[in-house]
């Protein structure tokens, strides 16, 4: 458990952010560092919590960042661009905000003496349009130079580098993770389930490109923020990486959408569309790192997650 800890978050105002501030604010300094550009904060339980300060700033804002994070026992950097759909329209933000923004989070990090914890936020997309049961260790793909979809899995991986070289040179106490499709009560943005699940609560088509054969394991949020706070806590977990996922929540695009359209008793009908220039095909995670070396399992299958995520999103949606 941790307690008296003052935590900085980087895109703290974020869907996973707000899962792992619940588990802390209780008993901990929350300190959130976000542009706002996706709020999940501000309709949580926690927006007007006493033990949060909100400090309205951008990664890019080197000086402001720094000066936010003075006093910061833990920094989890979860700001990022993400989603498919931002990435390919901007690649130029996603480089400059994935691989700037965590230069500037750890040399922040550095300056301010961070002694217990940095957790970077890497992605699966590291792994290419392949991924089978892939390891840690596992040669990581940049994709095609030039093809737009890739420039976020390159800039992820330069902070990953990054965060191992800060741990190698100046001992800060990185860790980073790698979340194999994250989803769940909070999420917003471009994420397939928390798609499917709007369009099939109001009986409207969903669209999927390509033939719906491209496959995923998906993991439920608590599932992940459970390896998060094992990651915070565990010595063990200092200067490494994690794939964290649920290696038993597999299924085809196809057939996700299929599941949350008979979960939730849905009469919306699946429409085909043209393929995105570049996919992923095939992405499923081993998870025996995280498993051997801190304890984590993943505990919610994906029906269940389907109906927390469908019972969340009709409340606040």
């Amino acid at each position: 458990m941790i307690t008296n800890k003052t935590i900085f978050i980087t895109g703290g105002a974020g869907f996973i952010a707000n899962t792992i501030i619940s588990r802390v604010v209780a008993h901990n300094k929350i300190v959130v560092y976000d542009n706002f550009h996706r709020d999940t904060l501000s309709n949580s339980p926690y927006a007007n919590h006493p033990n949060i300060s909100v400090v309205k700033g951008d990664v890019l804002d080197y000086p402001t960042l720094e000066k936010a994070m003075q006093g910061a026992d833990i920094v989890i950097h979860a700001a990022g661009i993400a989603g498919i759909d931002t990435v390919i329209k901007d690649p130029v933000k996603t480089m400059r905000v994935n691989m700037i923004g965590t230069a500037n989070a750890l040399e922040a990090a550095l300056v301010n003496g961070v002694k217990d914890r940095f957790i970077d936020f890497s992605t699966s997309e590291i792994f290419g349009s392949y991924a089978f049961k892939s390891t840690e260790t596992d040669n990581t793909v940049s994709g095609s130079a030039g093809e737009a979809r890739w420039t976020y899995a390159v800039s992820k991986l330069a902070g990953e580098h990054l965060a191992h070289a800060y741990f190698k040179k100046y001992n800060l106490p990185t860790v980073t993770v790698r979340p194999f499709n994250v989803y769940g009560p909070g999420q917003t943005g471009e994420g397939a389930i928390q798609i499917f699940i709007k369009k099939a609560l109001k009986n409207e088509d969903i669209f999927i490109n390509g033939d719906g054969n491209q496959i995923r394991a998906w993991c439920y949020v608590d599932d992940f923020v459970d390896c998060i706070m094992l990651a915070l806590t565990d010595p063990k977990a200092i200067g490494e990486s994690f794939n964290i996922g649920n290696a038993r929540a597999v299924t085809t695009i196809l057939g996700l959408a299929e599941t949350v359209l008979r979960v939730l008793k849905s009469d919306a009908k699946i429409i085909f569309k043209d393929a995105l220039s570049a996919d992923v095909e095939l992405r499923i995670p081993s998870v025996e790192k995280a498993k051997n070396l801190l304890g984590f399992k993943a505990k919610v299958d994906l029906e269940e997650g389907i109906l927390k995520t469908t019972k969340w999103m009709a409340a606040n949606i």
